[in-house]
């Protein structure tokens, strides 16, 4: 397959409003790449070069880029930055400029070269692989590499509709979830993709637990009562909540590599959880999931998420490290010594873990007890507030590890479900208003945001959100989304409301609200016959959440269940 055609595709991607057309796109694209094409295909549509896991990154800033088309249009970097400022995109930038017909580069030529590019160090390296490549595309090819580059290739396809392509793709929509149990094991769509291509069904069946690809994490339902927890699970494990980074770690030897719940590689941020790992854990090969805190040793008291987040960060790591000491608090074990524990019962996975993190210091396995009284359920969780902890988690004894679904296998209790709405909600925001007054200055005022429909791979329109930032933070945001904002609305953005800027749902923000209402202007939970929901007076509680994707915003399913609880509490 040569480039320009990838390229002819991402165009066709980018001009689509529909995400059942978006689908059928990529499963013509998938079925003309090849068995050694297909993976990077799948990366590059997802625009990334591997998966977050692997760590690589193209580290080119816009003005480096700039200085690579200048050098290798030959014109000079002020006529570049004058263009860019007036087609705000890069991209169309080097469309534009462009002027040759390229030398016919396949694909496989074009990623090989764009990984040279993310794996040099330095600058003036990078500058001159990225002239070569330049000098062998056309203007439409630059206009994706470039856009590649620089994180900003928006075309918005998600890990579910890539799945639904690759069902397609083999002409069996049956095959999705052996697809998705395939991802949910290695996290690597470009992987499961060619061996699809290599080996058909056959190959999807053999994949298994590997140290080395994470395991897309187990997510929890939440209810607003211990009486409910158990209602749903009887006797279960009910373990303390920790406001922290969920880690998940790998050992092979004396290699550790650690990812984040979006299953990003984090190992050079937490050397200490490393050497704790190192030292603590004796087994060769192990695969550990927990929550990791900063605390004040000289106290023992854990400090708030704010101050942990700090520990996110590339440079001055060591000495923040030696400021702010992490505790991970382990709560299950997935893998060990070739043996599979995704597939055995939680409180067998429990009592291994125990025994293997019995004495040790920086890990620790987090507090557990089992139970099925409301009463030592409501007094722990009372306990774990009182000491600054979320709440409790509640675990199904005989579940097995459900990789990257959400059930009720698991359930969580918080302090913030005591409140008339019952929780905070996370939502994806999809456009944004130019705004009044003296928001109009800002050039920002209000946002249009979402929450996710897993079953259509969706985001649905919950609310208008216009307060809870300062200034400056409007400032930013009005920034961040200015760098993915679209002509038209996103194919997987379902909105009966018009916006001044269109945008690819990537963040995430926290909002708190008065309540649920029902709502015939937005899209959540809407029918042919009945309104859909939205959020009253919503308020943001946080700027963007670095740590979540679109995908991990609330379900139209949770808003639905909220404002179920919310009627319950207010007839109570």
């Amino acid at each position: 397959m040569l480039f320009r055609e990838l390229a002819e595709y991402f165009q066709r991607l980018e001009q689509t409003t529909s995400r059942l057309e978006m689908a059928d796109i990529l499963k013509e694209l998938v079925e003309r790449a090849g068995v050694d094409e297909v993976d990077k295909v799948v990366y590059l549509t997802l625009g990334e070069l591997l998966p977050a896991f692997r760590g690589v990154e193209f580290g080119v800033s816009e003005k480096l880029m700039m200085e690579a088309i200048s050098k290798a249009c030959g014109v000079r970097a002020k006529e570049v930055e004058s263009l860019y400022k007036d087609k705000g995109d890069l991209g169309e930038t080097a469309h534009y400029l462009v002027k040759w017909q390229g030398r016919g580069l396949s694909l496989s030529q074009v990623y090989d070269e764009l990984l040279g590019i993310a794996k040099t160090r330095g600058t003036l390296d990078k500058v001159m692989k990225l002239i070569s490549l330049l000098k062998g595309l056309s203007g439409f090819e630059a206009k994706y590499a470039v856009r590649v580059v620089i994180g900003r290739l928006r075309l918005g396809v998600g890990d579910a509709t890539l799945i639904d392509a690759l069902a397609l793709s083999m002409g069996d929509k049956a095959l999705k979830p052996l697809i998705e149990r395939a991802y949910n094991l290695c996290s690597d769509l470009g992987l499961v993709a060619r061996r699809l291509k290599e080996g058909g069904v056959g190959a999807l069946e053999e994949f298994k637990v590997q140290v080395g690809y994470p395991i897309r994490m187990a997510l929890a339902e939440r209810v607003v009562s211990a009486e409910e927890i158990v209602k749903r699970l009887g006797r279960c494990g009910v373990e303390a909540k920790y406001d922290g980074f969920r880690l998940q770690v790998h050992k092979d030897g004396q290699r550790v590599e650690i990812y984040s719940r979006n299953l990003e590689r984090m190992t050079e941020m937490f050397p200490d959880v490393v050497r704790g790992v190192l030292k603590d854990v004796k087994v060769s090969r192990v695969i550990l999931e927990g929550e990791a805190l900063t605390m004040n040793e000289e106290t023992g008291e854990f400090y708030p998420f704010q101050v942990t987040i700090q520990r996110k960060r590339k440079y001055g790591v060591e000495e923040y490290s030696q400021e702010y000491p992490i505790k991970l608090f382990c709560f299950d074990l997935l893998y060990i010594d070739g043996e599979d524990f995704t597939l055995k019962p939680f409180i067998e996975r429990r009592k291994k873990l125990e025994e293997l993190l019995s004495g040790t210091n920086t890990l620790n396995v987090s507090e557990m007890f089992v139970t099925d009284s409301v009463k030592e359920i409501e007094a722990f969780f009372e306990d774990a507030i009182t000491r600054g902890l979320e709440g409790i988690m509640a675990k199904r004894l005989d579940a097995p590890y459900n990789a990257g679904a959400r059930n009720f296998n698991w359930i969580k209790l918080k302090r913030s479900y005591r409140g008339a709405l019952a929780d905070t909600i996370d939502v994806v925001v999809v456009g944004y208003y130019y705004g009044k007054g003296a928001r109009v200055k800002l050039g920002i005022g209000g946002l249009l945001v979402a929450v996710y429909e897993p079953s259509t791979d969706t985001f649905k329109t919950v609310s208008k959100v216009g307060s809870g930032f300062t200034e400056e933070e409007w400032i930013r945001l009005r920034d961040m989304l200015d760098q993915i904002r679209l002509d038209h609305r996103h194919p997987r953005v379902d909105s009966l409301l018009e916006v001044d800027v269109w945008v690819e749902p990537r963040y995430v923000i926290t909002v708190n609200a008065d309540e649920i209402t029902r709502s015939p202007l937005h899209t959540a939970g809407r029918t042919s016959e009945e309104p859909g929901y939205a959020l009253r007076f919503p308020r943001a509680v946080s700027f963007v959440r670095e740590d979540k994707r679109p995908e991990d915003a609330n379900t139209v399913e949770e808003v639905l269940r909220l404002y179920q609880l919310q009627r319950k509490i207010s007839v109570e």
